[in-house]
């Protein structure tokens, strides 16, 4: 098999990273870096969706990674000023997976594989330790944002976290007041709330009794209460598996699925699980898949939500074959 076929291959393989597994790679990488300082930046191509600054190493090196946190799915790796440099300020490094994007973590060069033909940037910290940005389509980015980095255009205008208190039914109603729209695509919508994708938004919806295709405006707040619950519930279960799996995997690879769709009650072998295939709506909602069940209540549904993908990125060989 040549390079090209290899690597069309691996491109359709690679799931679509959502707030689960953005949030289990933070939690990797931030228990390894934060603390450390930036030695050396390898950037073997610029090309991701916003092209990479050239000037990326020179603005990281030698700084020391202060603080890790998630901002819908993107990550935002906080920087203090350069050593020595009276004139340099704080930063932050703005890190986004697009839909095939990965971070591994290496913790010494024995470790450290050949470089593959995606593998876009390599951050090696003093100590030992490199980070590694893999992305096979590009639609990924990373940039340098100048304090304050939340009035930067990629964040300013982002809704609430899901697990923020912000996140309510109050809150909620009040960002659907004048949504006709469907509610599913309302909580897609990173201006209501981030973070919350076609399989999370699917689930949440069944675990709420809520059908996908009503109109946002038209939802009481009592419903809407036991919606951002279920948003929440769902989101949690996921990133406690794609934790649980990070922990028990000895060899693990970025994209790695921990559970078989038929946890999933919102697909099409989720509607079997609730003993009502015959009944099973399979429609596209603005592009994206949905599954429903009219009329039938959550408690016949199976008890658990599949993940479909979660990267552990600990010291991970390469994807084999």
């Amino acid at each position: 098999m040549n390079a090209a076929s290899t690597a069309a291959r691996e491109v359709v393989a690679l799931p679509m990273p959502e707030l689960p597994e953005v949030e289990t790679t933070l939690r990797g990488i931030a228990s390894h870096a934060v603390g450390r300082t930036v030695a050396e930046v390898r950037i073997h191509d610029h090309r991701l969706r916003w092209p990479i600054p050239s000037s990326l190493p020179e603005t990281l090196v030698g700084r020391r990674l202060t603080g890790l946190k998630r901002r819908s799915k993107y990550l935002l790796f906080r920087f203090e000023r350069a050593r020595g440099d009276t004139s340099d300020h704080a930063g932050t490094l703005l890190v986004h997976l697009g839909m095939t994007g990965s971070l591994r973590w290496y913790s010494s060069d024995a470790q450290l594989p050949a470089r593959r033909l995606h593998d876009h940037v390599d951050i090696r910290f003093a100590g030992n330790g490199l980070l590694r940005y893999h992305d096979p389509r590009r639609f990924g980015a990373m940039l340098w944002l100048n304090d304050p980095a939340d009035d930067h255009p990629l964040l300013a205008k982002l809704g609430p976290e899901p697990f923020s208190p912000d996140f309510n039914a109050a809150s909620l109603q009040r960002s659907l007041k004048s949504r006709s729209a469907a509610i599913k695509l309302a909580l897609m919508d990173n201006h209501v709330v981030v973070g919350v994708g076609n399989i999370y938004a699917n689930e949440a919806l069944f675990r709420a009794g809520i059908r996908p295709t009503r109109a946002a405006n038209r939802i009481s707040k009592a419903r809407l209460g036991r919606l951002v619950d279920e948003v929440r519930s769902t989101l949690t279960e996921a990133i406690a598996k794609a934790a649980a799996r990070c922990a028990t995997t000895s060899t693990a690879v970025a994209s790695q699925a921990i559970s078989s769709s038929s946890t999933l009650r919102t697909d099409a072998q989720g509607c079997r699980a609730a003993r009502a295939a015959p009944r099973c709506e399979r429609r596209g909602l603005a592009g994206a898949q949905q599954f429903s069940v009219p009329d039938v209540r959550p408690r016949y549904a199976s008890s658990e939500i599949g993940l479909p993908a979660t990267f552990c990125m600990l010291d991970s060989p390469p994807d084999q074959g």
